[in-house]
């Protein structure tokens, strides 16, 4: 068995540096919350190429004496805390004294720093965690820290870094988290020498909200103020109905700090209970403020989560403002409260050019042309028919039913306009109306898209929107995908976009929803990078969750074609969730029940 040794200084914190310091992202973090606690009321961020080559962030806080410097880069120095103590008044950031050393052990570190009264400057430059020189420099008050060459010294965890864009990404994410937490201090983004983000001191959240994410959204929140013995909530949320796909648009603070809380979200998502549709999250940028010594912010090493001492107290309190808040609401938004923000329109199933239009209507398939005729073109793939195609007739009905046909099965009738009841020769089946659809459309779509004949429609007026640095990222590094798969969508500007042509199985009006939810899908890593199949797969089972709408006049004649359609698919027993499409009750289950 080995020796037992003491690690060298150097190792330590390159280990310290792998719970820190996951990617650039997280050394732009540490260094803003340095500039945060150092009393900044302008700070500057640039950084090349993801991050990888370059990061420098440049304040004018308080600065540092020659002394101050140097003990800064050894691990747990740190001028926040002097007890175990006061781990429970925590008022700063950056107080665990791991950020610097770790950071300069992976990198080519410059620190260049001046203290209020020196005459002089303090440069340090460190080299994957060997000190390389300490002189007199020249600056203003302030700290400007530039890394270089990340992970130089480490370059297996370059491997595990996204691309470029990726990281850019959650470079300019996380900034804005701080600008948004911090509206009063002025904050300049650089990227690859080009402003991409300059913010000036700003007169409250709201301004800071739509200079970041868009002034439509900023226009569609309200402001949230709560205050109870010794909690106070504050913010804007979403409308009632002004709903998202996905959380990245509900953003939490806890004094001031960025955090990721499972308290914070559900406490909000359960306040949306009765104002969202199930699967859509509200936007909200809220801060909770309350005593330091009833929140543990040590619970992770890069401080992303914080713990409570009373869980059920703050989660009450929040959910009991923000209900409050949307009851206020609820007169004015009148009964749109429980749509989503831009629905899908209740009666099409799925829309398709105009000449498509008859032959969907078979099945169940209700669908309402909104658009002249497009231009002599393929005919889609997607065509409802009461024979199966020869693409999805690979199933026969199943062996459960007990019979080889359906056509002996009797029309009971439907129950709560979702359920289809046939009597058959073995017992009772019934048929899940819109398990089935998503089912038949699944199919229909995968083998759309494995033939390479998705049929588009072009919009008479594109659909302009605007994302967030990280959604446009994921959206740059899949648009040759998605517009091969009927889409035709175009840069037009930084984070802006414009939709020129959807799929024809998509409603126009949905497109941008539709969008929104993809990303959101994306950032969830449903669609994997590199697997064509796996992303054709997940596109379609979006599709179909997001797009069909249930016909409420459907007769005998097409509820027997949609059963038809059903059992001629490869999988006929779920839907593309994996939610059954029919159960069955057999004569012998049915006497059972009924204790015969």
């Amino acid at each position: 068995m080995a020796k037992v040794r003491i690690l060298p200084d150097r190792v330590a914190n390159q280990i310290a540096a792998g719970e820190v310091i996951e990617r650039p992202a997280a050394v732009v973090k540490e260094l803003v919350e340095n500039a945060v606690d150092a009393g900044a009321t302008r700070i500057e961020v640039e950084f090349r190429h993801g991050g990888r080559s370059l990061i420098r962030v440049e304040d004018n806080g308080g600065g540092m004496s020659r002394d101050d410097a140097m003990l800064a880069l050894e691990r747990h120095a740190t001028s926040k805390i002097i007890e175990a103590d006061d781990l429970n008044r925590l008022t700063s950031f950056g107080f665990r004294g791991e950020a610097l050393p770790s950071i300069a052990s992976i990198s080519r570190f410059t620190l260049q720093t001046r203290e209020t009264g020196a005459e002089a400057g303090t440069e340090i430059v460190v080299n994957g965690g060997r000190l390389v020189h300490v002189h007199e420099c020249g600056r203003p008050v302030g700290t400007r820290i530039e890394v270089a060459q990340l992970f130089n010294s480490v370059p297996a965890r370059r491997k595990f870094l996204k691309t470029d864009p990726t990281e850019a990404a959650h470079i300019v994410s996380g900034v804005r988290l701080y600008a948004l937490a911090f509206p009063r201090v002025a904050f300049t983004l650089i990227e690859d020498g080009r402003i991409i983000f300059r913010s000036p001191e700003c007169p409250g959240l709201v301004d800071r909200v739509g200079e970041i994410f868009g002034r439509q959204l900023a226009e569609g929140l309200v402001s949230l103020e709560a205050e109870e013995p010794g909690l106070r909530l504050r913010g804007f949320i979403g409308r009632p109905g002004a709903g998202r796909a996905t959380r990245h648009e509900m953003i939490t603070f806890v004094n001031q700090r960025p955090v990721d809380s499972r308290t914070l979200n559900y406490a909000l998502i359960e306040s949306y209970h009765e104002s969202l549709p199930k699967g859509r999250y509200p936007a909200a940028f809220v801060f909770l403020d309350l005593d330091p010594a009833a929140v543990d912010v040590n619970v992770h090493p890069a401080k992303r989560e914080v713990r409570f001492r009373s869980e059920p107290a703050v989660r009450s309190f929040v959910i009991r403002a923000v209900l409050q808040r949307l009851r206020e609401l609820a007169p004015a938004a009148g009964p749109a409260t429980a749509a989503p923000v831009a629905p899908l329109p209740a009666e099409p199933v799925l829309s398709v050019p105009w000449a498509s239009a008859p032959a969907l209507s078979q099945g169940g398939a209700i669908v309402r042309p909104v658009f002249l005729p497009p231009p002599p073109a393929p005919r889609p793939a997607v065509v409802a028919s009461s024979a199966p195609s020869p693409a999805v007739a690979r199933a026969s009905v199943p062996t459960e039913t007990g019979r080889d046909s359906i056509a002996a099965w009797r029309y009971v009738g439907r129950v709560h306009g979702v359920y289809v009841l046939f009597e058959t020769p073995a017992g009772l089946v019934v048929i899940d109306r819109r398990a089935a659809h998503e089912r038949v459309w699944f199919e229909r779509l995968q083998a759309e898209f494995a033939a390479g004949s998705v049929a588009s429609q072009r919009l008479l007026l594109p659909v302009p929107v605007e994302l967030d640095p990280v959604a446009t990222a994921l959206l740059l590094d899949r648009l040759e995908f998605l517009n091969a798969h009927g889409f035709e969508i175009s840069e037009f500007g930084r984070n802006f976009f414009r939709i020129e042509a959807v799929p024809a199985w998509m409603e126009p009006a949905g497109a941008e929803p539709f969008l929104r939810d993809l990303l959101g899908a994306v950032r969830e890593g449903r669609f994997p990078d590199g697997a064509i199949g796996l992303a054709r797969e997940e596109l379609a089972r979006l599709a179909v969750a997001k797009a069909i709408r249930l016909p409420e006049a459907a007769g005998e004649a097409e509820l027997r074609a949609l059963l038809s359609q059903l059992f001629a698919c490869r999988s006929p027993l779920s839907s593309p969730s994996g939610r059954p499409t029919q159960i069955e009750l057999s004569v012998g289950e049915l006497a059972r029940r009924f204790q015969k």
